[in-house]
């Protein structure tokens, strides 16, 4: 069976050093902070100015204040700090980002990453991804395998406009965990019940790691 979309988040939590620090973007990836464990000690960054946050509140706990980047509500732990956009892309641009993990609309096999925008559609800007990108130390990319046409979004090449260049570290899916290195997917992991084949990527860039 395919990883639910919790299942994609623990895949993506047991890559994390205890003690890093990780940014969360938008959409799949702010399951990841519901999914962290307190014993692995990982202070999470929100780009619009928070450090220390801890996932989703309960009814009860929810403040209109207390937001994401994508303006979700949050809870925060306890020695959270709070602080501008110039200190938080500072933190970001200086490389003080251990992780940063990002959802995507293709990736391909030399790391570029294409999440941002297709032509044609409207669009309201990159944001924060582009600094991302290129400022943390380790980019994890979240994504479902395919498309809504059901076409791999692991590619030879991207086609959409990129995001960055040669950015991305690895990738999670609902197949597969994947390093992405000189030019290949190097398949780490595969979801149960599933085969290589059901990958729908080229041989010549695809090498089982397992």
């Amino acid at each position: 069976m395919s990883w639910t979309k919790d299942e994609m988040a623990d895949v993506v939590v047991s890559c994390f050093e205890p003690g890093s620090s990780v940014n969360l973007g938008i959409g799949m990836p702010t399951r990841v902070a519901q999914r962290i464990k307190p014993e692995q000690d990982l202070m999470i960054h929100s780009e619009n100015g928070v450090l220390g946050v801890s996932g989703r509140p309960s009814s009860d706990e929810v403040s209109p204040t207390l937001i994401n980047a994508g303006k979700e509500t949050v809870q925060i732990a306890p020695g959270a700090s709070f602080f501008d956009s110039s200190l938080s892309f500072g933190m970001i641009r200086g490389g003080h980002l251990d992780y940063c993990v990002l959802g995507g609309m293709q990736v391909d096999a030399q790391g570029n990453l294409a999440n941002w925008m297709i032509p044609g559609k409207k669009v309201t800007g990159m944001g924060g991804a582009m600094d991302l990108v290129n400022g943390a130390r380790e980019l994890i990319v979240m994504l479902s395998h395919f498309s809504k046409n059901g076409e791999c979004k692991l590619l030879r090449e991207c086609d959409l406009p990129l995001t960055g260049k040669e950015v991305v570290d690895k990738v999670v899916t609902e197949l597969a965990l994947f390093q992405v290195k000189k030019g290949k997917f190097l398949l780490e992991k595969l979801a149960p019940g599933h085969k290589i084949e059901d990958l729908k990527i080229d041989e010549d860039i695809l090498e089982d790691m397992r």
